[in-house]
């Protein structure tokens, strides 16, 4: 899981922001999806995986779509949530690490992975995707992030989570393509991407929270740490920020087709 080219080893536990997590990180705009079932994905008739799904936020937004979904996470406490969050739905949630899945041959005619890509043993876990894909199968990788060299609130944030997670490596984002391991391409295609900004609507209080959500705060400081840094966080935007404002962000997505 400390994968050391990831906040320098520092290890992480999501499972410990699952309740801010569930509250403040449900913000994928409506084009964000549109781009996806405009590419016939995730759709009536069709048996979805999600990867990482955290608390559920992808299969409880694109349920309505029509396509069957199951999410799995790594975390007990994100699987928790995103039951809790999915009552009345027809979504499964399993609680294992993407390298240990079993389901059998041919099982999902989509695979998505949200914001979750870069965590996994890609040689061990692109040869099962591919088995648990039905053939030509899709698999689906989405993206999105604040750009903190476009937006001067987006980056002053960023600057209090460096002060407290100096190696969190997840500052610093620009526009670019999600990027595929060479690996993957022995059993899929790559056949389609795009990059396109969107902004994100928020309020004081939920970028206070989507930031404490974020792996440089809430799933690796200690209690002390992560109250110390909210202190610190709430005063800055009381200073530089209206009561309601936009987030600029990108989103990617990227497709990829089981050879």
């Amino acid at each position: 899981m400390f994968n050391k080219e990831i906040d320098g080893g520092k290890p992480f536990d999501w499972g410990k922001t699952s309740e801010d997590y569930a509250r403040f990180r449900d913000i994928y705009p409506r084009e964000f999806y549109e781009k996806i079932i405009s590419r016939g994905l995730c759709v009536n008739g069709q048996r979805v995986l999600d990867l990482g799904t955290g608390t559920g936020v992808i299969p409880r937004n694109m349920s309505p779509y029509g396509a069957k979904w199951v999410g799995t996470d790594i975390s007990e406490n994100q699987i928790e949530q995103a039951r809790l969050l999915s009552q009345g739905t027809d979504i499964d949630y399993y609680a294992v690490p993407a390298e240990k899945l079993e389901f059998p041959d041919n099982s999902f005619d989509v695979i998505t992975a949200c914001q979750c890509f870069w965590y996994f043993d890609h040689e061990k876990i692109a040869p099962n995707l591919h088995r648990m894909l039905k053939p030509g199968g899709k698999l689906l990788l989405l993206y999105m992030a604040w750009l903190p060299f476009e937006d001067k609130i987006a980056g002053a944030s960023e600057e209090l989570v460096l002060k407290y997670s100096p190696n969190w490596s997840g500052a610093g984002e620009t526009v670019h393509p999600i990027g595929i391991p060479n690996c993957y391409l022995n059993c899929f295609e790559n056949i389609y991407h795009e990059e396109y900004r969107l902004p994100v609507r928020f309020t004081r209080e939920s970028w206070n929270g989507r930031m404490k959500a974020c792996r440089g705060v809430g799933a690796s400081l200690t209690e002390d740490e992560i109250a110390q840094w909210e202190a610190e966080h709430k005063k800055l935007l009381e200073e530089i920020a209206p009561e309601e404002f936009e987030i600029q962000h990108y989103a990617a997505i990227r497709e990829l087709r089981a050879k």
